[in-house]
């Protein structure tokens, strides 16, 4: 069980660091400087970073069970 939960975690992480690294700076350029800083667009930018990394965490590990390449 614990192999899942760090799987996961790892998952978790790797999706997050590809998401931001992707879209980081095409963002930063379209809104600009003045409005990337300010607290409400970063807040924004992160729920749908994590919200993307958990739900692509939780297909991957769905699909990895079905496969039975986990079993839990």
């Amino acid at each position: 069980m614990i192999t899942v939960w760090l799987l996961a975690t790892v998952l978790f992480i790797a999706f997050t660091y590809l998401f931001w690294k992707l879209t980081n700076v095409h963002l930063r350029k379209e809104y600009g400087e003045k409005v990337w800083n300010q607290w409400t667009s970063r807040l924004y930018y992160w729920q749908g970073a994590l919200s993307t990394s958990i739900g692509l965490t939780v297909l991957v590990i769905y699909l990895l069970k079905q496969s039975e390449v986990l079993v839990f």
